[in-house]
């Protein structure tokens, strides 16, 4: 392989900093927003523009806030996201660590609106560990679209079978196969080299 594409959330990232629960867990304890409010009326309706590039997060945040929690700023949550969705699975970053040293190119491969890309490479660190990050807002697809594969794959400049894949939904594996990549679902506990045994004997 030369190249591993990496998922983010799910796969690196996995929730709060403090204990890993889920980053909106204490959303209403702490801002007064209900989570299932804002699933309905953000998430469920608005997401899919925004993690496409088709629109930018603040303004439209801002737009249901305004109905929602008006008490509340886009700012002030979308800080709170970020902060709470960013505890770093350090065991995998110290395996693709050793990967990226025997000369395998490290990509990010990620359903992302463009501000937290931003705040993944360059806030949270990862832009040290990796090549590159390749995400939905700058493709304008959103995995598991054949289209966001295909871009994926020209972005890394080498065919679909010199491609490795880890990611935890099922979905986005499937369709990464159908590709042509070589892809293994990512789960709570394992190693690069269990889900990707070639990579266990670079190790």
């Amino acid at each position: 392989m030369k190249v591993l594409m990496v998922d983010v959330d799910g796969v690196l990232i996995h929730g709060r900093p403090a204990d890993g629960l889920p980053h909106f867990t204490y959303l209403e304890r702490d801002l007064g927003l209900r989570p299932d409010l804002l699933q309905q009326a953000f998430f469920q309706t608005c997401w899919n523009d925004i993690v496409i590039g088709r629109e930018a997060l603040e303004p439209r945040l801002s737009a249901v806030l305004a109905k929602i929690a008006p008490h509340l700023s886009a700012a002030t949550l979308i800080d709170y996201w970020f902060e709470n969705d960013s505890h770093l699975d350090l065991n995998l970053l110290e395996e693709l660590g050793t990967i990226r040293q025997s000369g395998v190119a490290l990509f990010l491969a990620t359903n992302q609106e463009h501000r937290r890309a931003r705040c993944l490479m360059e806030e949270a660190g990862l832009g040290a560990h990796v090549d590159d990050i390749i995400y939905s807002a700058a493709l304008g697809h959103r995995k598991p679209s054949p289209d966001f594969f295909r871009l994926a794959t020209a972005r890394a400049g080498v065919p679909p079978g010199d491609i490795a894949f880890i990611d935890d939904m099922a979905e986005n594996i499937e369709a990464a196969r159908q590709f042509g990549w070589h892809a293994a679902q990512w789960t709570a506990g394992a190693t690069l080299g269990g889900a990707l045994p070639v990579f266990g004997r670079r190790a």
